[in-house]
């Protein structure tokens, strides 16, 4: 019995062990995304760079510094947004997906202008018609998992809601008045109690 609470409490401090290096992680991700932004200083200001590994041009900006800049501006929100996706517990996290998939198609866009030229301009101004499927889509699930989670706090069949007929200028009954009265003569017992309580009190001082 001891060896398993044992073996329990390892694996316990196992998990949190884990757990605290994954978010210390992230945590120094997040930090540091200004510099991995920044990182675009340390590319030559010339519309070729070579290296012994490949050659890049940059057809569209004319300066790799500019296309690095740009690349960047887009990439470090897009790391950033992933991380928040992965991350964010809330029932809502679908939605991160739309600004997420914006900055994907921006990086590809950004690309395609740096490798053909002109081209891509197309594209970036139609970004959001060709991104409006994967909004509804995203939209749609997030809709959804709100309707369960409505029905499940509250108990309530939603598909019963069409065949109640409630007007919020209807008049009130004569049921709904007495109540109402009778809760404020109880809200005016409690105030009179509570003075008297007072000022028993302030006497006794």
């Amino acid at each position: 019995m001891f060896k398993k609470i044992q073996s329990k409490n390892k694996l316990s401090i196992k998990g949190s062990s884990e757990y605290l290096l994954l978010g210390s992680i992230i945590a120094l991700a997040i930090a540091f995304s200004p510099y991995l932004f920044y990182l675009y200083e340390i590319f030559p200001s010339n519309p070729v760079w070579e290296t012994s590994f490949f050659t890049y041009e940059s057809k569209y900006y004319q300066d790799v510094l500019t296309a690095a800049w740009t690349y960047l501006g887009k990439l470090v929100p897009f790391l950033l947004l992933l991380l928040w996706f992965f991350t964010c517990k809330h029932w809502w996290y679908h939605v991160i997906l739309i600004p997420t998939s914006m900055y994907f198609y921006q990086i590809i866009v950004t690309f395609y202008s740096d490798f053909y030229g002109n081209e891509a301009y197309i594209m970036d101004t139609n970004g959001l018609i060709y991104l409006a499927p994967f909004f509804i889509i995203i939209l749609s699930i997030v809709y959804l998992v709100r309707i369960k989670i409505f029905d499940r706090i509250y108990g309530i069949d939603l598909s019963e809601l069409n065949e109640t007929h409630v007007s919020v200028f209807s008049p009130i009954s004569d049921k709904d008045m007495k109540d109402i009265k009778n809760f404020q003569d109880e809200e005016d017992e409690q105030y009179d109690d509570s003075n008297m309580i007072l000022e028993d009190y302030y006497r006794k001082l």
